[in-house]
């Protein structure tokens, strides 16, 4: 065990779109250098409650988190608040949502935009965005590649051992152009192609890397609801671990106490599903 993770999040990605578009973490997959799983989201598949779920492990009917309108402060233990208290160093580059939900609410651009604060029981090293004036036409998204880099950064100058990347650019790519076309088959070659370098690198680094999505989509670009294409994404895990047999179903609860067992951290009383890396 490395005691240091990243986890990589792909913001709405179905399963099918990782088997079939993402040929670099399929090749690796091939290849015997990284272990695939299916990933199963809570309900409803909703990113901000996925992301809610995922680092407390708790269902939105616990945390209470019910979807993008309705974002606070959680109450429940998380893993960057357990990672803390093994006196692990955490930071996290994506969405405020995750500021919002694990750090303090509410969001302030000024002071919450890029912060570094040591002594922090949650997120040490904070870089997000807001994605403001965002709709159908204008994604308001940053560069991955240029996320990417932030967490490398941060890795690098900050002594990160647990790190969270969250990316809403094929999320938003599936809402505004569905799927069976060819700017969703390019956006995921694209994202695949761009994060490929950054594995081995990481790797090297001494880091394990989980790369997953927090929930799927459909046909018509929708998640939310009680479906195999909204609520199925896939799951890559790159490290020493063993995992079940390939493609067997993760549970999304089961995330946090994977992440804080691989990180040498205490698991809260709270987070009761079963850890699927040993």
């Amino acid at each position: 065990m490395s005691g240091k993770l990243l986890l990589i999040i792909l913001d709405g990605v179905p399963r099918r779109n990782f088997h079939r578009l993402f040929g670099n973490l399929e090749g690796w997959v091939q290849a015997g250098e990284a272990q695939r799983f299916t990933h199963r989201s809570v309900l409803p598949s909703i990113s901000a409650s996925c992301y809610a779920s995922i680092h407390t492990g708790v269902s939105p009917q616990v945390h209470g988190c019910t979807g993008n309108g309705n974002v606070f402060r959680v109450s429940q233990p998380d893993v960057f608040a357990q990672a803390r208290r093994a006196g692990k160093v955490t930071g996290a580059v994506g969405h405020s949502f995750w500021s919002t939900l694990f750090n303090r609410a509410p969001f302030d651009l000024v002071r919450d935009m890029e912060y570094d604060e040591h002594e922090s029981d949650t997120i040490n090293h904070g870089r997000f965005h807001t994605m403001t004036g965002y709709g159908r036409i204008n994604q308001m998204t940053p560069s991955d590649v240029d996320l990417f880099a932030t967490l490398t950064m941060l890795c690098q100058r900050k002594g990160l051992d647990y790190g969270m990347l969250h990316s809403c650019t094929l999320d938003s790519m599936g809402h505004r152009f569905f799927h069976d076309c060819h700017e969703m088959d390019h956006a995921c070659a694209v994202m695949d192609e761009m994060l490929a370098p950054f594995i081995p690198r990481w790797r090297a680094m001494g880091y394990e890397v989980i790369v997953t999505a927090d929930h799927g989509q459909d046909a018509r670009g929708h998640h939310g609801g009680h479906d195999d294409l909204q609520q199925e994404t896939a799951l890559y895990y790159f490290g020493p671990a063993t995992g079940p047999e390939q493609d067997s179903v993760i549970d999304q609860l089961q995330l946090a106490p994977t992440i804080l067992s691989r990180l040498g951290a205490p698991v809260a009383e709270t987070m009761t599903a079963r850890p699927f890396l040993s």
